[in-house]
């Protein structure tokens, strides 16, 4: 009996099916040590025990993606070992912040499936919750993948294709509790821009940039226990490169927004993205943003604000698409995410 395991091929999953993803995981101050070494992460909610209780906090947060590539690494075994490419998100949500010496675990439910035309691959569609060491739901989020058939004469299962909302309506995101903004100090958290500051259709080039070193993806995709092949093996792929796990491209750009974004503090939603293009270790990555909406709370000096982030290979900023609608070759990334500002 075979005692190693070889992933999920497309014909392995079945729709309602519930996975329950091994290896919890305890965090430590030793992931946003690393998190901050690995991208130049600044945001001060996540920075500081100080400045985070004077927001209302206990203390500082693990940072929101940190905590979003544990729960993600823990389902990759399971769902995208042998994925040709994770296509998209929705429906994201950060439910509970999470901090040091909490305990996360992931399990994934099979929402969706399609199988390609070409009769090789197909699209799984999973909707991922990552749960604390008291069974509290942390996060979750839908994403759907492109993986390998086993054997290509396997039959099609019948294709459902599940309806998402493409945005999440404001008075669905879940602002951390004792969270308040009214006494927020600007000079500590690096800039005095503010919600009423920002308006809708506003774009943001972020100016600076980070070339991609092997060492570094390499470490990172480590660190979270993703075990994709095409992330480590440089045989998997006919180009021979190691592809970069797009949630390094994720928290990249995100740290890149600082400049422009300081006070855009925590993730709460994820409406959508997609990895536009594949990312290889030698590019240098730049990023600019848009404000798509804005929305009140109802929580002291706390606003709501929509934002697509866009990374790209050094591009000029502000261009997405070309006339066919498709993605330009430059753009590695288009996420649509929520986040928490001071009023």
């Amino acid at each position: 009996m075979a005692k190693t395991n070889p992933g999920r091929f497309f014909e392995d999953y079945t729709l309602g099916q519930v996975i329950e993803h091994a290896v919890p995981r305890t965090v430590s101050g030793g992931e946003r040590a690393l998190y901050h070494a690995l991208y130049p992460a600044r945001h001060a909610l996540y920075s500081s025990d100080a400045f985070a209780q004077a927001s209302g906090l206990p203390k500082s947060p693990i940072d929101d993606l940190a905590a979003f590539h544990v729960v993600f690494g823990k389902t990759v075994p399971d769902v995208s070992l042998n994925a040709v490419a994770n296509l998209g998100y929705a429906e994201g949500r950060w439910l509970k912040p999470v901090y040091e010496g909490d305990t996360l675990r992931s399990t994934s439910e099979v929402i969706g499936l399609k199988q390609n035309s070409n009769g090789k691959t197909g699209v799984v569609y999973v909707r991922t919750r990552g749960m604390n060491q008291n069974d509290d739901v942390v996060m979750e989020y839908v994403r759907w993948v492109m993986v390998r058939k086993r054997d290509v004469d396997a039959p099609a299962p019948e294709t459902v294709v599940p309806a998402l909302n493409k945005v999440i309506a404001a008075e669905d995101l879940v602002i951390p509790e004792g969270l308040d903004f009214s006494n927020y100090n600007f000079a500590l958290s690096g800039e005095a821009h503010r919600w009423g500051d920002y308006e809708v259709g506003e774009t943001i080039d972020h100016v600076d940039g980070v070339t991609l070193e092997e060492a570094e993806h390499m470490l990172a995709t480590r660190l979270w226990q993703n075990t994709a092949k095409v992330h480590f093996d440089a045989t998997f792929r006919p180009d021979g490169q190691r592809l970069i796990y797009g949630g390094h491209i994720i928290s990249l750009a995100r740290a890149l927004s600082f400049n422009g974004l300081a006070n855009a503090q925590m993730i709460v939603g994820l409406n959508g993205g997609a990895h536009a293009n594949p990312a290889f270790s030698g590019l240098t990555v730049k990023a600019w943003s848009e404000v798509l909406d804005k929305a009140e709370t109802n929580v002291p000096g706390v606003g709501a604000i929509r934002l697509r982030l866009v990374a790209t290979k050094g591009g000029a900023p502000f261009e997405l698409r070309g006339e066919d609608g498709k993605y330009l070759p430059d753009v590695l990334l288009d996420l649509d995410y929520w986040a928490l500002m001071p009023i």
